[in-house]
């Protein structure tokens, strides 16, 4: 088992990391019923696109001897009605460090095949765009 996610009520949950013991919680979001008062759990899906991405690049970078340290992911999730659901997610990458062309070629490559990227349905538009120092 992965995690554990609770219903607190008042359109709130709590999910915990089995392994690690970390948690956060989600609310609705205030044009859905709810407060607003946290990630909403689209919010989190879209967040995770973009961590995803941050995380694989990691990998990648620390191959090709790069520190990717203050990188930075800016997510702006669009939704759509009729069904409610994700219908964009825009991910600007600020990279605060010089590269190559062939890094940098490699790194946004890397970031496009996150395995989060792949499991976004394919109506999901994905607009990524990455900020080069």
């Amino acid at each position: 088992m992965t995690s554990k996610v609770i219903y607190q009520g008042n359109l709130r949950t709590e999910s915990t990391h089995l392994k690690s013991g970390n948690s956060f919680i989600t609310d609705a979001p205030t044009d859905n019923n709810g407060k607003g008062e946290a990630f909403s759990p689209t919010d989190t899906v879209a967040s995770g696109l973009a961590s995803c991405m941050l995380t694989v690049m990691g990998i990648k970078a620390r191959s090709l001897n790069v520190d990717m340290t203050g990188t930075v992911a800016h997510v702006t999730k669009t939704m759509t009605s009729d069904p409610r659901r994700i219908s964009k997610i825009k991910v600007v990458i600020d990279l605060p460090f010089e590269a190559d062309k062939k890094t940098r070629a490699i790194l946004e490559r890397t970031a496009n095949t996150c395995p989060v990227h792949y499991s976004l349905h394919p109506d999901i538009e994905k607009d990524v765009m990455f900020n080069w120092k």
